[in-house]
């Protein structure tokens, strides 16, 4: 089918919830996991689709490396549907009540023996980025210092600006922060109320916190009294190498508050995500999300518990897993074919990969001319607090092997088209 229109340009709101990416709608012939219909859902501080250079380009053509998301073939629809139908079956009662702040009782019972912690301390909310939310409203005030990684999630550094933190960035290295920057900042008189780290695959850089600096960070936390805020939803995608502990499982004093989510492993669209701390610190939070929302979504979370007592939450980790591991590989064979100039680290598992171009290209200029040739990709300053002009973070989750060396030839194309 032929794009009748062009793509429509979409109002930039970053604190706006998802916007609809600006094309038609178009039925695909199959069930296409990159263009189910045009309408490619992004959020709003991502790219925008410009006019496509050719009006000729179907919805199927359109390669997005912008959003972390899993590609519909990587979902297993069958096995939640049935979760669906086990949930409702099982506890008619639970599943369609309000139900308690701290989330549906059995899938908070489950998480807590995963962390092996108690369900006292285990607060479920929708998504992870609520849970974010609570955490940083619980313990940031306007002024207070807040150590965030350099990349970093976009959304963290717009909470933590809109709560009026003082945020200091620390760079990250291939194997994750850098810990002695981090103890230098210390050193320098700044006390941190909270410092935020994606320690696996980390988005958007996707390197792993070391084991040894894993440590270290304990270590510093508990010396300057700051809390470990471990948000951690990439763990179980691991493509290589061996799995690290968590810093909530190394935490013998108390300074690690973590977070997950089922996201990344089940699908977005369940919003599920939970908070792992203190139980004074989870028993004040619920306090303050019965007064927000009463409860979270009991039905999401009862299809959740069902999907992961039946064992199709490892089924569905394994699928991912495998499935990006090989998208991870192509994207780096790809780039190393079309931009030998890039450098990157290849990622060991998660959904992203960052880029630095040569200095003489910017980001700015770059990302439009990609949407032009119909390829999205996110620019490297929307993840730091300044810089990151010449990088970009590209997300191979959602775009299936055989379409990311096209996408790659277009951003390549994008990259020489703007360095004349």
């Amino acid at each position: 089918m032929r794009v009748e229109r062009r793509i429509r340009q979409v109002q930039h709101d970053p604190l706006a919830l998802p916007a609809r990416l600006a094309a038609p709608r178009v039925r695909p012939r199959s069930p296409d996991p990159v263009a189910q219909d045009a309408d490619i859902a992004v959020p709003s501080a991502y790219p925008r689709w410009p006019p496509v250079r050719s009006t000729a380009m179907t919805a199927e053509q359109l390669i997005s490396f912008a959003r972390g998301a899993p590609s519909l073939d990587i979902v297993d629809v069958e096995g939640l549907k049935a979760a669906a139908v086990r949930a409702f079956d099982a506890d008619p009662a639970g599943v369609t009540a309000y139900g308690t702040s701290v989330g549906y009782p059995p899938l908070r019972r489950w998480i807590a023996e995963k962390h092996r912690v108690a369900p006292e301390q285990v607060l479920i909310t929708n998504g992870s980025l609520q849970a974010d939310a609570f955490l940083f409203n619980h313990l940031v005030r306007p002024g207070d210092a807040v150590v965030v990684e350099r990349p970093t999630y976009d959304r963290t550094l717009l909470n933590l600006k809109q709560m009026g933190g003082e945020l200091h960035g620390v760079t990250i290295q291939p194997d994750g922060l850098d810990t002695a920057e981090l103890r230098k900042l210390l050193e320098s008189g700044v006390r941190p109320r909270l410092a935020h780290v994606i320690p696996n695959y980390q988005n958007p850089a996707g390197v792993t916190l070391s084991l040894e600096k894993r440590r270290e960070l304990l270590d510093l936390a508990a010396e300057y009294g700051f809390t470990i805020f471990e948000d951690d939803p990439y763990a179980d995608i691991r493509f290589r190498g061996e799995a690290l502990p968590s810093m909530l499982s190394l935490d013998t004093r108390n300074v690690v508050v973590h977070a997950s989510s089922f996201t990344k492993t089940v699908c977005p669209g369940v919003r599920v995500g939970y908070l792992v701390g203190a139980t004074d610190l989870i028993a004040d939070i619920a306090k303050k999300a019965t007064s927000l929302y009463i409860s979270p979504g009991m039905v999401s979370e009862a299809i959740v518990h069902q999907f992961c007592v039946s064992g199709d939450i490892d089924r569905s980790i394994e699928t991912v897993r495998v499935a990006l591991g090989e998208r991870a590989r192509v994207l780096a064979e790809s780039l190393r074919r079309h931009l030998p100039e890039a450098r990157f680290v290849e990622p060991d598992g998660g959904y992203f990969l960052w880029v630095e171009l040569p200095e003489d290209v910017l980001a700015e200029r770059v990302a439009p001319a990609a949407a032009e040739r119909g390829v999205a990709v996110v620019k490297g300053s929307d993840f730091v607090i300044d810089g990151g002009r010449h990088a970009l973070r590209l997300a191979y989750s959602a775009v299936t092997a055989d379409k990311i060396d096209e996408g790659v030839r277009r951003l390549a194309e994008a990259v020489k088209a703007v360095r004349g």
